[in-house]
């Protein structure tokens, strides 16, 4: 369903605002660049601090601007499961292609409350959904055995999995079979991910090198294994210093290098120290993305 590169959006801010006409062209840009799929307001995209009628425009104008040449994983999750229904729910008003909800975090829900959240979700809305587990930032980490439980509901398709456990792309593999869309959520890990049978990568990375990341992708799918390793390795350092601090702030920080958006992100994520922003630059100069 879902395959190769998918960026996770930055959102980008002016005078404190959504930059509109920003964000529009920035996505229009992704698209021209070769990636396989848009995945707005997500953990790139600063959805913690976006207010519900921030959340549901930026949607809006993902989709506004893909116009169905590649599809669009609209962020909609929350720790509110009915929050979560109503966002999803716009998602699929608007002509999203899926909806990528996190699991709740701060409640610090079991595997149980994991379960009939997810499900809550699955039964209220008509629409794909992506699990999106990532227990660094969320405290809760989604088991193999919930996660097949609800793999059993048909709307709900696969995992963005920022777990870093590769082990865990063969055991939800065995468990729940070839057709679970696995996308990896950590960038530096992502060829490893495809090999243990990923489907691609929900990448922060490509932000700021889109046709890179999605050269990497296609080439595998192609069978091209020395460009895939010949990219990965120009690739690592880019994505090392991506997280260098706390994401996006240098992820935002290298797009404002390519004249693409401000700086800015919203407190409590603070702007990037100095030495941060050399270490981005100097990643970028050696992807050849800067002159």
């Amino acid at each position: 369903m879902f395959r190769g590169t998918l960026t996770a959006l930055i959102t980008p801010f002016k005078n404190g605002e959504v930059d509109e006409r920003g964000f529009q062209d920035f996505v229009e840009w992704q698209i021209n660049e070769g990636v396989h799929g848009l995945v707005p307001c997500g953990t790139t995209g600063e959805s913690p601090t976006l207010t519900h009628e921030e959340h549901n425009r930026v949607n809006e104008l993902c989709v506004e601007v893909a116009k169905g040449r590649v599809p669009v994983i609209a962020g909609t999750g929350s720790n509110s499961t009915d929050e979560a229904i109503q966002l999803t729910q716009h998602a699929k008003k608007i002509g999203a292609d899926a909806a990528l909800v996190v699991t709740p975090y701060y409640n610090k829900p079991t595997q149980e409350g994991l379960r009939l959240h997810f499900l809550a979700i699955a039964d209220a809305v008509d629409l794909p959904i992506i699990i999106y587990n990532i227990p660094a930032r969320s405290v809760v980490d989604m088991s193999v055995e919930t996660m097949a439980k609800l793999a059993e509901h048909e709307n709900i398709v696969g995992v963005k999995d920022a777990t870093n456990d590769l082990g865990r792309v063969i055991r939800s593999r065995l468990e729940i079979g070839e057709e679970f869309c696995q996308l990896s959520g950590e960038d530096p890990t992502s060829v490893a991910f495809l090999a243990h049978g990923g489907k691609g990568c929900i990448s922060v990375t490509s932000n700021v090198a889109p046709r890179l990341c999605a050269q990497m992708q296609d080439a595998w799918h192609l069978g091209a294994y020395e460009d895939v390793f010949r990219l990965r390795d120009i690739l690592m350092p880019l994505h090392d210093s991506m997280f260098v601090e706390t994401n996006p702030a240098p992820v935002k920080f290298g797009v404002s290098l390519l004249g693409k958006c401000a700086p800015d992100t919203r407190l409590p994520i603070a702007p990037l120290q100095m030495k941060s922003k050399g270490r981005v630059e100097e990643s970028m100069r050696g992807a050849g993305l800067l002159d």
